[in-house]
């Protein structure tokens, strides 16, 4: 390792003016006008994989952006590792926001501010300066490799399903890789290996056959309005727990290992409430606030409207009333399943002075890698070389749809390597990646590579 790390020291000043350069490209797969700037972005990661000793490097054209693909598979016996990642951006705007220009890389302290310092160019350069080092020194990878670089990730990557489906044998592996996250928090290097799910529903009463003048039919029709805060009122009980029969029959319970590391985490429930401008917090007896957030599921609503909503006064009793609810879903759990039975009960609990209609919006199921897998702990050890501190776990409240639809259709667990930190202000002006991150960043995967490899010999 000596002749890879002091590489890496010696060619600091390089990795970062070939990241300036990637980060000069307005690749914003969102704005039509910039259509150009993502084909070159792909271009330029195209021919940055070949100069790193990649192979089979192919653009692949579709509906929307290409995906950029390269593989090195020289390593026989060894296990392979496919690692995602994403070339778009979100826009810059508002520009006058920024402190410095949002596709001028420019550092301040010890950060880099860029759009797509750290989501997600920042990240996938970090692997790429790894893959370089290695090969430069010894000439061949310690496993074998493939890379996919999407363009659409920003857009909600509405082609890549198709493209991975139609291409399950070119992407077979036996792990994937992402670094497209933050750590828990500056100088606490931790490993997400959970992600929830989500079930999306929208709720629509009707009462009266139009709306009414409230002073003539008020009192003698029930206002669908007071009929919906009730019955979403009722999908907790006092102590914070949903009410939907069934609802947990399939959450799985931490383990007594998962609740301590929680604990190690350098988590203030004081400052998370103050933060949030809250005098306190809300949820679900008996779990804290990170197992709440991380590992249990949820109900949430979304948006509720109905009747008059505009400026001034209206007397109104609608005929109307809708409302947006999210439930997040802990592993185990089914979105589908989740629905019926959030369906079900609705209209069960729906007063016969009103007509229901439930609709499923959306869709997706939980993953979890388990800590004691081969990627988990080859990730756990590559941190703890690559920081020189101890690892912590972590699970994520959101949801990362590409995370799941590589456990449907490849069969393959993903280890979530992420290397920003949770103020990067991703999506936001003054985004950046820490140059420390970045540059253990390298240290840490180059150690990935070589630990996972070596798991697949015991």
């Amino acid at each position: 390792m000596k002749q890879i790390l002091s590489y890496i020291e010696s060619n600091k000043k390089r990795y970062l003016n070939e990241l300036t350069e990637l980060l000069k490209i307005p690749s914003v797969s969102s704005q039509p006008k910039r259509k150009d700037d993502v084909l070159n972005c792909a271009n330029w990661i195209a021919e940055h994989l070949k100069t790193i000793g990649m192979e089979n490097v192919k653009i692949h054209k579709t509906k929307g952006h290409p995906i950029v693909y390269a593989d090195y598979l020289k390593t026989n016996g060894k296990p392979t590792v496919l690692f995602y990642g994403h070339y778009d951006v979100q826009p810059e705007e508002p520009i006058d926001l920024w402190t410095s220009q949002p596709f001028d890389a420019t550092i301040r302290g010890e950060n880099l501010y860029a759009r797509g310092a750290a989501d997600d160019k920042g990240q996938i350069f970090i692997h790429f300066k790894a893959i370089e080092s290695i090969l430069k020194n010894y000439g061949e990878l310690p496993l074998n490799l493939k890379i996919i670089i999407e363009g659409e990730e920003e857009v909600g990557s509405p082609n890549l399903e198709n493209f991975v489906k139609q291409n399950k044998q070119m992407l077979k592996s036996d792990l994937i890789l992402i670094s497209d996250s933050s750590m828990f928090a500056k100088d606490v290097p931790s490993i997400c290996y959970s992600l929830r799910g989500l079930t999306y529903m929208e709720v629509e009463l009707t009462g009266p056959n139009r709306d009414l003048h409230s002073g003539s039919f008020g009192g003698s029709v029930h206002n669908p309005i007071q009929a919906l805060c009730e019955m979403i009122s009722s999908l907790h009980d006092k102590n914070g727990k949903i009410t939907i029969p069934n609802f947990y029959n399939d959450v799985l319970s931490l383990t007594k290992e998962e609740r301590n590391s929680f604990v190690k985490l350098p988590f203030s429930e004081k400052k998370y409430a103050k933060d949030l401008g809250v005098k306190e917090l809300y949820g679900e007896k008996g779990y804290s606030s990170l197992e709440r957030v991380w590992a249990r599921p949820t109900l949430e609503c979304n948006g509720i409207w109905g009747g008059y909503t505009g400026d001034g006064a209206k007397t109104v009793l609608p005929s109307k009333a809708f409302a947006k609810i999210s439930m997040r879903l802990v592993p185990n759990q089914s979105s589908k399943k989740i629905a019926k039975l959030f369906e079900n009960h609705l209209k069960k609990i729906a007063p016969k002075t009103v007509q229901i209609k439930v609709r499923s919006l959306h869709g997706g199921e939980a993953a979890i890698t388990p800590i004691d897998s081969n990627g988990v702990k080859s990730a756990v050890i590559a941190l703890e070389k690559g920081f020189g501190k101890k690892v912590l776990y972590q699970r994520e409240g959101g949801s990362i749809p590409i995370v799941v639809q590589f456990k449907k259709i490849l069969k393959t667990d993903t280890v979530l390597l992420g290397f920003g930190l949770p103020d990067e202000n991703a999506h936001a002006p003054n985004e950046f990646i820490n140059l420390n991150n970045f540059f253990n960043g390298i240290k840490t995967s180059v150690y990935f590579y070589y630990e996972f490899a070596k798991s697949f010999e015991n």
